[in-house]
C-alpha cells in the first residue's frame, strides 16, 4: 500500500504504518512507545512514515502494550460529602501534576459493593485509593492484598498491608468534649454516624472512655447517620435526652440539625449548643457559624498521592501518616443554660 493511497482514505492505523514502512506491527508499536531495541535506521523510517501518514497511536492500545494506563482510581463512600470532595481535590491536583488521571467511584455507603468496585477499578487502572472504606478490618486487609498498589485513607490497616493516611479522631472528639465541659455542659448528646464507619466507632469509644473518666458527665447516644437529612430528623430524639449540647458525627449532620432547630425556634447556642466535625467549607457560613474541628483535607489528598506514587514507582514499604484535627470555636457553642 502506498502512502498516497492511505492519505486518500480514512485515518491511518498501525497496520497502515507497518505496511508503508515495510516492518511489522510490533516494530511500529515499539518505536511509537519509545522502546530503544529497534535499529536506529528502522526507527527513523517508521517515525517518518507515521508523520507522513499523520498516524496518532491509540492511548488505549499504548496502555495495553506498556501495561500501564497513567490512571488511578479513588473509591469514596459518599461523593456528596464535601470532606471527600476536598480530599479528592488535593489528590487530583497532585496526581495531575505527575501526569496521571483520576477516576472516581462512589460506593454510596453500600459495604457489600466495595470489594467489587475496588477490584474492577484496579483492573482498569494502575493503582487504587480507598477513601474511608466501610468494610470490616479483615475484609479490608484481604481486599488491599488483591488490589496493590493501593493506599487507604481514614483507616489504619493491620500489619501494614498498605500505606495509610489517617486522622486522629480520638483527639478531635476529645477536644470538642473538653470545650463543651469548659462551658459548663454536663449533659451531651452524640448524633451517631453510620454503624459501619470506623471513624464513628473511634468517636463513640472515645466518648465512652471520657464519660467513664468523669462522674458528672452524661452522654446520650442518638442513632443518626451522615447526611443533612439525617441531622434534620434527629431533633425529636435529641429533645427527649434533655441535653444542653450536641456533638454531631460530621458537619453535614450538624448543619441539617441546625436547620431543624431554626424551624423549631430553638435558639443556638442560648438554648442548645451544637458542634460538628470536619470543618467543611459551608460550616463557617452557617447561622450561627458552626463550632467544629478542622482538618487539612486537601493536604490529606496530596499526601495520599505521594504515598501511592511511591508504591507505584518504587514499591516502598507501607507507612502511615496521621493528621491531628484542631478545634475551631465559632458561635454555635456557648455557656450551658
Amino acid at each position: 500500500m502506498t502512502i498516497d493511497a492511505v492519505n486518500a482514505g480514512k485515518r491511518a492505523t498501525i497496520t497502515d504504518v507497518a505496511r508503508a514502512a515495510g516492518v511489522s506491527r510490533a516494530t511500529v508499536s515499539r518505536v511509537m512507545n519509545g522502546i530503544s531495541t529497534v535499529d536506529a535506521s528502522i526507527a527513523e523510517r517508521v517515525l517518518a512514515t507515521a508523520s507522513e501518514l499523520e498516524y496518532a497511536p491509540s492511548g488505549t492500545a499504548r496502555s495495553l502494550s506498556l501495561g500501564v494506563t497513567q490512571t488511578v482510581a479513588m473509591m469514596v463512600p459518599d461523593l456528596g460529602n464535601p470532606m471527600f470532595q476536598e480530599i479528592l481535590k488535593g489528590f487530583h491536583h497532585a496526581a495531575g501534576a505527575d501526569g496521571y488521571r483520576v477516576l472516581v467511584s462512589d460506593s454510596q455507603e453500600v459495604v457489600a459493593d466495595e470489594v467489587a468496585i475496588a477490584r474492577d477499578a484496579r483492573r482498569r487502572c494502575d493503582a487504587v485509593v480507598l477513601c474511608a472504606p466501610r468494610s470490616s478490618g479483615e475484609a479490608l486487609v484481604e481486599l488491599l492484598r488483591t488490589v496493590q498498589p493501593a493506599v487507604v485513607i481514614n483507616r489504619s490497616t493491620q500489619g501494614g498491608v498498605a500505606p495509610a493516611v489517617t486522622i486522629d479522631y480520638a483527639a478531635g472528639i476529645r477536644s470538642l468534649v473538653d470545650h463543651l465541659v469548659a462551658l459548663g455542659h454536663r449533659r451531651l448528646a452524640y448524633l451517631e454516624g453510620p454503624p459501619q464507619s470506623a471513624s464513628n466507632v473511634v468517636r463513640m469509644e472515645t466518648l465512652e472512655k471520657t464519660k467513664q473518666e468523669r462522674d458528672d458527665l452524661e452522654i446520650h447516644w442518638v442513632p443518626c447517620g451522615s447526611t443533612l437529612v439525617d441531622g434534620y430528623r434527629a431533633w425529636p430524639d435529641v429533645q427527649s435526652t434533655g441535653a444542653t449540647a450536641v456533638i454531631a458525627f460530621n458537619d453535614l449532620v450538624a448543619l441539617g440539625f441546625l436547620g431543624r432547630l431554626n424551624e423549631e425556634s430553638i435558639a443556638v447556642p442560648a438554648d442548645l449548643s451544637v458542634a460538628g466535625f470536619d470543618d467543611i467549607p459551608f460550616s463557617r457560613f452557617s447561622s450561627p457559624p458552626l463550632t467544629t474541628v478542622t482538618i487539612d483535607q486537601v493536604r490529606i489528598g496530596e499526601v495520599a498521592w505521594q504515598k501511592l506514587r511511591a508504591a507505584i514507582d518504587r514499591g516502598e514499604e507501607p507507612s502511615e501518616t496521621r493528621f491531628r484535627p484542631d478545634l475551631v470555636v465559632r458561635a454555635s457553642t456557648g455557656p450551658a443554660r
